[in-house]
């Protein structure tokens, strides 16, 4: 309040001498009088704003460019002065604060893009252009999969699952292999990581090549070794006792191990990105059925094995892969299963996705085991599992065959009580007979 009359006092002071002027020289003169004052004092105000007017169209908001003022307005210009000030010195921190960032993001050894809502490229590091082939003074404002047109980029961008991780091969650099991950921030914007795993792939394609090729070259003397050790089995002449028994436990081992080459073998097979999926309309009901023959003969009538088939529906992919993950489950549930039990497997149709599982009375399986059971060679009971004759790598098979069959296994388990295991497909994958 006391603002508005000191910025009125100078009204006042004329109101006041016009008031005299009136009453010494009459009304004419004064008026004329405060006529003039008005108008020098509008005009003084119009100068001033024009002043702040063309302040404020320049480009230079500096403090040293605001215009000088008189009266009233000194104070206004002092104020903006301030106000200037401050804001420089809050762009200078910000500033710093983004070359900060910058400079912590070029150094390190991920790629980083920031995209909008529009998935348009806003800023990146120098190591996201290398990995992405883009380059950050021509590319900003640009969508990105204008720049990266590889389908599966252009598929991962959509989908969004800011989850999963996306494995791509750059054709324009030879040999390099990137991961990239979206990363929700903001309002709908994204971060785009990049990493190079061109080493690690090498590493575990020769991995895979090793074990591939060592399982292979295992797999004739260990056939051979079987053979002798059946001949001589059979032989009457051998003494019985103790030769018997060693026959037959070397027979047993060998034939330990050429289960695991072969699940070994299998999983090379499987993990082999160029060994593509040879799909075709899979007959799950009859594959079911073969494989319940050979789920009772490896019971031998110790076990109640019940089939239920719930839908005639048809499967997508590949009858092989199939056969070796329903295969490892049931022959799991048998092997865990103790005698007199019982086991049920299931094909059946829920909420529009198809069902398979398999369902034991076994032993069960502690909670925190079940995350890591599809670990290739992870056993909950190493003793109990070389009982069973089980090669630690079937859960192993069943995920990468899952995997690709766009399906996804779950497991329930109770200890004492039994375990089930679910195998869900996708509704495009069913295939519903035509009667």
């Amino acid at each position: 309040m006391f603002d508005i009359w000191q910025r009125c006092s100078n009204l006042l002071l004329v109101i006041f001498i016009t008031a005299i002027i009136w009453m010494i020289l009459g009304a004419v003169k004064a008026l004329i009088f405060f006529s003039i004052v008005l108008l020098w004092m509008v005009f003084h105000h119009i100068r001033h704003l024009v002043a702040l007017e063309r302040w404020l169209q320049r480009s230079d908001h500096s403090v040293a460019s605001i215009p000088p003022g008189t009266g009233a307005w000194n104070d206004v210009f002092a104020h903006l002065a301030r106000y200037v000030r401050q804001y420089s010195h809050s762009q200078e921190l910000l500033s710093l604060a983004l070359e900060r960032m910058r400079s912590v993001t070029s150094a390190m050894p991920d790629g980083i893009v920031l995209l909008d809502e529009a998935d348009r490229i806003e800023w990146c590091n120098l190591v996201a252009e290398q990995h992405l082939g883009i380059n950050l003074s021509l590319d900003a404002g640009q969508q990105i999969t204008y720049l990266v047109r590889q389908i599966p980029f252009v598929e991962y961008l959509t989908a969004r699952k800011y989850s999963d991780h996306l494995t791509l091969k750059q054709p324009r650099q030879q040999g390099l292999i990137i991961s990239l991950q979206l990363v929700p921030y903001g309002y709908n914007q994204k971060l785009l990581i990049s990493r190079d795993i061109t080493r690690f792939e090498k590493i575990e394609t020769m991995r895979r090549d090793f074990i591939a090729n060592v399982s292979h070259e295992l797999r004739t003397p260990l056939t051979v070794i079987g053979g002798f050790l059946e001949t001589l089995s059979a032989d009457e002449n051998v003494n019985t006792g103790f030769n018997k028994r060693v026959l037959a436990l070397m027979t047993e081992q060998t034939t330990r191990m050429q289960r695991l080459i072969e699940d070994l073998l299998i999983l090379s097979r499987l993990e082999n990105e160029q060994n593509k999926i040879n799909e075709k309309i899979v007959d799950v009901v009859s594959l079911l059925h073969v494989i319940l023959q050979d789920a009772e003969s490896l019971s031998a009538g110790r076990h109640r094995i019940k089939l239920n088939i719930a839908t005639q529906d048809q499967l997508l992919g590949s009858e092989e892969e199939l056969r070796s993950a329903f295969g490892n489950l049931i022959s799991n549930a048998i092997r865990y299963t103790p005698d007199k039990g019982e086991i049920n497997i299931s094909w059946e149709k829920y909420d529009g996705q198809g069902l398979f599982f398999v369902q034991d009375s076994g032993i069960g399986i502690e909670p925190e085991h079940i995350p890591r059971l599809t670990e290739r060679f992870y056993r909950v009971d190493n003793s109990r599992s070389r009982e069973t004759g089980g090669t630690g790598l079937g859960l192993a098979i069943v995920k990468h065959v899952l995997s690709r069959h766009e399906a996804r296994l779950e497991i329930i388990s109770q200890v004492g009580k039994g375990s089930r295991f679910n195998i869900w497909f996708p509704a495009k994958r069913l295939i519903a007979l035509n009667k």
